[in-house]
């Protein structure tokens, strides 16, 4: 880091304060932030707010000392509690004892070998006083009470993998909070979470945030837990900071009467489209084209981890052509069934089975994955071309490949120019864009979309839903979603299937299953969730 902080008394400094911050990729081209400056007082939540791409989560690593991979610090400075976290001492003194970090995934800060009390307590042996083992102990349980979770030792000697999706993010947060930072850096903590743990999550975190002079910059695209929340929002556009102000002004932005964004979504490149958006897909008001007949059939199918039942008795029939969306609480088996639609997971019993009617559509696998997290699923060191051409290699010349590689990218309305960018060079929506691109390489007949949303903001998760839409009448592509957004189910599929503990708990038509839920847990999921779901049938005539 370049510049030198501000000479003030001891204990004068603010937890957090960046000038002139400017990140950019190390091979050149435009910066990804650009001139940032803020300051996060004592006692004050600060909220970052931005399309996703804008510099949100860069913005929010650099208070780590943190850059993301073919990044590079152009100039500014970086200071926490008067360090500099890109300092390799300072950094040493400051992370998990100044300033914590929560993400979206708790998956990438629990180590899976662990079990929860040791992880817990060898973050308090590093960052507390605690050395004792008693002392330990006590510590250990105080911050299990402290997040809402049981302290007992069962739990304790629990390994990540034997808790739910919500459960793992709390104790993530437990070993945020094990060394008593003076500053939070919030990622997204609630996007992976369904609507009633993301609303348990919410009140915690305001809670853990409302007392004290602990600081913390929260990154979220809700802009309701923004409001509630932060004492002040800043607002990031393309990588610069677009505006700052008291949070009550930002109000979600005006939907249409499908419950989305009314402002265009992203175009080619990422950028925001000038033309009309593609309409979504509902079955109750139109079917779909279709290449052929046939179905995704599945039978009695149960599924474990080890040794832990996971999916009992699953069965679901889903049409060519249309989409069914599954939703459910967090742990209650969604991505285990995905990743067995797909192949990936072996299944201990049961069935999954394509028919087709007509002629097959193509050679590849019939069903494919597109995963939640795009990042984890590209490659960082390989570009977007070497991507597209490992899977249309086998099917084409390299001529032949190269432009069926464009093609693609204009199916998912990306410009040839990303043909060269490697994934950490693109925004959250691009990115998501390029993995459903290398995934139609394989020309599947039934796409399942694990989560592919859920850390997008509004505005381009919209754009990628309606993407989704556009590929089931142009392709006759059959869709599973997976997902936690009732809205999204409500207005982009024609059935629901909701999942509790492994098991279906009731599925239906949406119009019928989000008006008049008979299952407890669609009711519970609907109670929390986010502004009205589905209009009354009387209501959308």
């Amino acid at each position: 880091m370049t510049g030198n902080a501000t000479a003030r008394p001891p204990g004068a400094d603010p937890p957090a304060e960046i000038s002139g911050l400017s990140l950019g990729p190390v091979q050149g081209g435009p910066p990804v932030l650009h001139d940032a400056r803020l300051t996060v007082a004592r006692g004050q939540v600060l909220g970052v707010v931005g399309r996703s791409g804008s510099g949100k989560s860069s913005l929010a690593y650099s208070l780590l000392g943190h850059v993301r991979p073919g990044l590079e610090v152009r100039s500014g400075t970086v200071r926490v509690a008067g360090l500099d976290p890109f300092d390799r001492a300072d950094a040493r003194r400051l992370r998990g004892r100044v300033v914590s970090f929560l993400g979206q995934d708790p998956a990438s800060a629990l180590n899976p070998a662990l079990r929860i009390g040791t992880q817990i307590g060898e973050a308090v042996r590093l960052r507390s006083p605690a050395r004792r083992a008693h002392e330990v102990r006590a510590r250990v349980e105080e911050l299990l009470l402290s997040v809402r979770l049981p302290a007992d030792r069962a739990f304790r000697r629990r390994l990540p993998s034997q808790v739910s999706g919500g459960q793992a993010q709390r104790v993530a947060l437990a070993v945020a909070l094990a060394g008593r930072p003076a500053l939070l850096v919030l990622d997204e903590p609630t996007s992976g979470l369904d609507t009633v743990l993301a609303d348990r999550m919410r009140g915690l975190l305001a809670e853990i945030l409302s007392g004290g002079d602990r600081a913390a910059l929260l990154v979220s695209h809700d802009p309701a837990w923004i409001a509630s929340v932060a004492h002040e929002v800043v607002r990031l556009e393309g990588g610069r900071i677009a505006g700052a102000g008291k949070p009550g002004a930002p109000v979600p932005a005006p939907r249409s009467s499908t419950g989305f964004p009314t402002a265009g979504g992203p175009g080619p490149g990422g950028a925001p489209s000038t033309g009309p958006r593609e309409a979504p897909c509902t079955g109750s008001r139109g079917a779909p084209r279709t290449g052929s007949g046939g179905e995704l059939s599945v039978r009695g199918l149960d599924a474990a981890h080890g040794r832990v039942s996971v999916l009992h008795g699953i069965s679901l029939t889903v049409p060519a052509g249309s989409c069914t969306a599954v939703v459910g609480p967090s742990g209650s088996g969604k991505t285990t069934l995905a990743r067995c639609l797909a192949g990936l997971h072996r299944p201990a019993r049961g069935s999954v089975e394509w028919r087709e009617d007509g002629p097959e559509g193509g050679h590849g696998a019939p069903v494919q994955l597109v995963a939640q997290d795009a990042r984890g699923a590209l490659n960082p060191r390989e570009s977007v071309r070497a991507a597209l051409m490992r899977p249309l290699r086998r099917r084409h010349c390299a001529a032949d490949a190269a432009r069926e590689a464009v093609r693609l990218l204009g199916l998912v309305s990306l410009d040839a120019d990303v043909l060269a960018r490697r994934p950490g060079e693109l925004s959250g929506g691009q990115r998501q864009r390029v993995a459903l691109a290398r995934t139609l390489a394989a020309q599947p007949r039934v796409l399942v979309c694990d989560e592919i949303t859920s850390a997008l903001d509004r505005e381009t998760a919209s754009g990628i839903l309606a993407l989704l839409g556009s590929l089931r009448r142009t392709l006759g592509v059959t869709v599973v979603m997976v997902t936690h957004d009732l809205t999204a189910a409500a207005h982009h599929a024609e059935r629901v299937v909701v999942l509790d503990a492994g098991r279906v708990a009731e599925a239906g038509p949406v119009d019928r299953v989000l008006t008049a839920p008979e299952h407890p847990v669609t009711r519970a999921l609907l109670t929390h969730a986010d502004g009205v779901v589905l209009a009354e049938p009387d209501q959308r005539r």
